[in-house]
């Protein structure tokens, strides 16, 4: 379960970077941060990834499906649902925890905004805060049926964490099931009662 330290790590920046980019103050600290105007873009490496501030009220990237509410409470059951799992495969692969663990992280990372921001900021009710997006990427220019994409959806450090999460889990789902099967199928085998997979008849010479 120490895999949760890249858990906090994910969440405690993608927070941090929140706050800077939306602006916030602690008094109790001496911290001011003005923020990013909202809307504006600022480059961090040319024009293939900038600074761009918005709000999304849906799922990560501006997917929007259901309402506010909906994605507050999935979060949390969801959320509960991966901490729950993670403890059942605390016996699993380390590359196995760790992705659980970043997808945990994003999805905690933006379940502060969706249930707390609306609250702190002033804006809207518990449980209906919008999630802060700022990192803006370059992408292929594609253009199919009428539907044009030349820049990424704008994202945040907890989508991204999720996104690898998923992918790094499917690699190691993968590789697991391929050495499960390559056992299976090793001569050395053993049957259900712990018997060689012959049935202990083992290659004989005759003399």
């Amino acid at each position: 379960m120490r895999v949760l330290i890249l858990s906090f790590i994910i969440v405690f920046s993608d927070q941090a970077a929140k706050l800077f980019v939306k602006g916030a103050s602690f008094p109790f600290l001496g911290i001011s941060l003005n923020g990013v105007p909202y809307g504006s873009s600022r480059p961090l490496l040319g024009n293939f990834l900038r600074l761009t501030y918005i709000e999304n009220p849906g799922m990560a990237f501006g997917i929007d499906i259901g309402g506010k509410l909906f994605f507050s409470l999935f979060s949390i059951v969801a959320s509960a649902a991966i901490v729950a799992y993670l403890y059942h495969a605390r016996r699993e692969s380390l590359g196995f925890r760790l992705s659980l663990a970043m997808i945990l992280g994003g999805a905690l990372g933006n379940l502060i905004d969706r249930v707390f921001y609306g609250v702190i900021f002033g804006d809207a009710p518990l449980f209906y805060g919008k999630v802060v997006d700022f990192l803006d990427m370059n992408f292929f220019d594609i253009n199919i049926f009428g539907y044009q994409l030349t820049r990424w959806p704008v994202f945040n450090i907890a989508d991204a964490a999720v996104t690898l999460g998923v992918l790094l889990l499917l690699f190691f789902h993968r590789s697991a099931g391929a050495g499960e099967a390559a056992g299976a199928r090793s001569p050395y085998a053993t049957g259900a009662a712990g018997e060689p997979a012959d049935g202990g008849h083992g290659t004989h010479t005759q003399k």
